[in-house]
């Protein structure tokens, strides 16, 4: 019997929602939303520190979702949204100053266009050769170990990003047992919703706690009141300068890594094998970050936050993305929806940071776990030490006039030291 293209969601409202399974209509519109909220600070974030437009990473973010879910037919659960690994590339290709709108974005969007190509081609040799040289390349040691690291890696910046007076970082830890409170002793759909939902209880306290009873900085209302309904992000055509081009198409290695670290990291999670779209999942994300380059927007990459928040609702209907993509593509259009979330307190972004980034490190651990690596053997013991330490140390080595970041320099290094070491159990005494 010929498999349909796309699942046929049966509705459940109880338990672990599978990809093939749906949340009533009501249900899956506000997980939808709660997928745009958690992805948007990093989203937003990423163009910033390039010096794009962030309702371009935005809408891209919506578009690519929505390109990624017809291409892999409804079966794996992901959003896009712009990724890190191109922001040290594409501010060395551009000599961006750090201030404003990057005035070389032409430049940088040709070598983001060069690099989805390479990836969505090598999607196109998965789906034509199979999954098995890939696995064969990053198996569970070594995906288990690259998606710990995602997490770690990122640890420094929730720490950082929980504020830097005392009562800034006392708040914060206060907002993350919310979150932890929520998660635990709420019920039904809420509780589906916690990370949402510990975000309106933290920053109603935030509120109270400044904005009313003046212990630490108010929020600042005047930016939303200010901004438009409705505006036109600032779309941009790319240029392709052949040494940009060269310097960023290495970053397909990372975006490689990082999407089937999350697919992995999903199989774990939901008992379902999705390696069959493997290649299709890189073809999508290809395809999308060759969009976003036509436009002026980033790179886009499977997000790790929206991974974070599957694992805590155990919720990963394919649904729920399509409804997130829709949304993000119009509130791309609309300055007052960002300037509400450029409201939402540092430090209540840095807790829900804590939360989602540990929801990625053990995602790792689950890996591992699941298909019972054994770290007594002395090769598995030395790829996931030395990964999890090059990662979440940050190591950063440069190649050429290529800079490979903690993640990048940690899945080379994951991939390499498992295809050259021979597998020797430690010797018990």
């Amino acid at each position: 019997m010929t498999q349909n293209y796309f699942p046929r969601w049966k509705v459940k409202t109880e338990g672990t929602i599978a990809p093939d399974e749906t949340l009533p209509l009501g249900q899956t519109l506000a997980m939808g939303i709660q997928h745009v909220v958690i992805m948007f600070g990093s989203t937003v974030l990423a163009p910033l520190i390039m010096g794009l437009d962030p309702n371009v990473a935005i809408f891209m973010s919506g578009v690519g979702t929505l390109l990624f879910f017809l291409i892999v037919g409804g079966r794996v659960p992901s959003y896009l949204g712009s990724s890190f690994a191109f922001i040290g590339v594409v501010i060395a290709a551009t000599g961006y100053a750090g201030t404003g709108l990057n005035p070389n974005i032409p430049i940088a969007m040709g070598g983001v266009i060069a690099c989805g190509v390479v990836y969505a081609l090598v999607g196109l040799i998965v789906m034509w050769t199979g999954v098995g040289w890939i696995e064969r390349l990053m198996p569970p040691v070594v995906t288990g170990a690259i998606v710990m690291t995602i997490g770690l890696n990122l640890a420094p910046v929730a720490v950082k990003g929980m504020g830097a007076t005392n009562f800034e970082q006392w708040y914060a830890a206060v907002a993350v047992l919310i979150m932890g409170f929520v998660a635990v002793y709420l019920r039904g759909f809420l509780q589906k919703l916690l990370i949402l939902v510990g975000i309106v209880i933290a920053y109603i306290l935030y509120w109270l706690l400044t904005n009313v009873m003046a212990l630490g900085k108010p929020i600042d209302f005047q930016p939303l009141i200010n901004a438009s309904w409705v505006g036109v992000p600032n779309f941009s055509a790319p240029v392709f300068q052949p040494e940009a081009m060269i310097l960023i198409v290495p970053v397909v290695v990372i975006l490689i890594a990082e999407n089937l670290g999350h697919i992995k990291a999903v199989n774990v999670m939901t008992h379902r094998n999705l390696d069959p779209y493997i290649g299709r999942s890189f073809f999508g994300d290809g395809l999308a970050t060759i969009l976003a380059g036509f436009v002026g927007g980033p790179g886009v990459t499977t997000y790790g936050e929206n991974i974070g928040v599957m694992a805590a609702t155990r919720v990963y209907s394919t649904l729920i993305f399509p409804v997130a993509g829709c949304f993000a593509i119009l509130l791309s259009f609309s300055p007052k929806f960002g300037a509400l979330i450029q409201t939402i307190p540092g430090p209540l972004l840095g807790a829900v940071s804590v939360i989602v980034f540990g929801f990625i490190a053990a995602a790792g651990v689950r890996i591992m776990i699941e298909n019972q690596i054994d770290l007594a053997s002395s090769k598995n013991l030395i790829v996931t030490a030395v990964t999890l330490i090059i990662g979440a140390g940050d190591f950063s080595l440069k190649i050429g006039g290529f800079g490979l970041g903690g993640i990048g320099t940690a899945t080379i290094a994951a991939i390499l030291l498992n295809l050259i070491m021979e597998d020797k159990k430690l010797k018990k005494e």
